[in-house]
């Protein structure tokens, strides 16, 4: 049914843009505040002495690095867009697609970088970024650290909570597993649970960078957990905006597709046409209308009753 609307993005393009111009004004907008939240100090929480003991762990690095990401929360779920796009040419898919998935994880970037600016929880290897000669100072009355390393290390190590790898990656490929599972009608209810693994396959890997996180120390496993529920809430909130439950019939388009569609097939009807019916005591009597057939055979069958009861009069 795609091609025989011709969804294109030659055809669309434009007009999705100008139809949707403030969804991607207010994406840009949630860029920029995150990209803000980055910049701010967080919340620097009281680190005691006796807290140390849960926080030594070594200072390590990232198993998976920071620009790998939105590689995997956002390039990846891309190239299976346009991989659909190329093969069913509906561009409406494509671009909600598209929107839907960047606002899912600008979303979370959002509130995740707030909570964390926020909370300020110490990293697991805060002991290391603290003193990074392994000498502690703290304060004579408070027992509080004196932090004597690099600033921006410090920083990043009051951004425990909650994990930014896990959350993005999480809505980015959560909304993924809602997108696959429309597109192979995984909740068709006839058995096929072979397609759950494919639903399932970019769930475990959001869940391997979550579970990296806490191998490399860079996180406690309440900080995961909860940017996992994050990521997934957002990114089941952003694909429903666009798209129907993969157990509805019209699941594998997007809403704003199967409207027009709809729309295109109810105008392509063709209305009904009722013929001349001639009274020879009264010289003709056109009855012509527009309706569906049903409605169209009651106004016929009303049409010649009249007819005959004034031809009943006359005689």
């Amino acid at each position: 049914m795609a091609d025989q609307l011709g969804c294109t993005m030659k055809s669309h393009g434009m007009i999705l843009a100008k139809l949707h111009m403030y969804d991607w004004i207010i994406l840009l907008l949630l860029a920029v505040i995150d990209g803000l939240l980055n910049i701010i100090e967080p919340f620097h929480r009281f680190v005691g002495k006796d807290m140390m003991t849960d926080l030594r762990y070594p200072l390590k690095g990232n198993t998976v690095p920071f620009w790998a990401v939105p590689v995997i929360g956002i390039i990846l779920p891309w190239s299976i867009f346009v991989g659909i796009y190329i093969k069913k040419k509906n561009f409406y898919d494509l671009h909600h697609g598209i929107l839907g998935i960047l606002y899912s994880v600008l979303i979370t970037a959002v509130i995740t970088d707030a909570i964390k600016d926020g909370v300020g929880r110490p990293r697991p290897d805060f002991f290391w970024r603290c003193f990074p000669d392994g000498n502690g100072v703290y304060d004579n009355i408070t027992t509080g650290v004196i932090c004597h390393g690099d600033k921006s290390v410090i920083k990043e190590g009051h951004k425990s909570f909650p994990s930014g790898h896990t959350s993005w990656s999480f809505a980015g490929l959560g909304f993924l597993a809602w997108y696959l599972a429309g597109k192979i009608t995984a909740f068709d209810r006839k058995g096929h649970v072979a397609k759950l693994c494919i639903v399932f396959l970019p769930l475990l890997t959001a869940s391997l960078v979550a579970v990296s996180r806490v191998d490399d120390y860079w996180h406690h496993w309440q900080d995961v957990f909860t940017g996992a529920l994050l990521g997934l809430t957002v990114a089941s909130f952003c694909y429903l905006q666009f798209f129907p439950y993969p157990y509805d019939a019209d699941a594998f388009w997007p809403h704003a597709y199967t409207e027009e569609r709809n729309s295109i097939n109810a105008n392509s009807v063709r209305p009904t046409e009722i013929e001349t019916v001639n009274i020879p005591a009264h010289g003709g009597i056109t009855l012509r209308d527009t309706l569906n057939d049903e409605e169209s055979g009651r106004r016929l069958l009303t049409g010649a009753s009249l007819s005959i009861f004034s031809v009943c009069s006359l005689l």
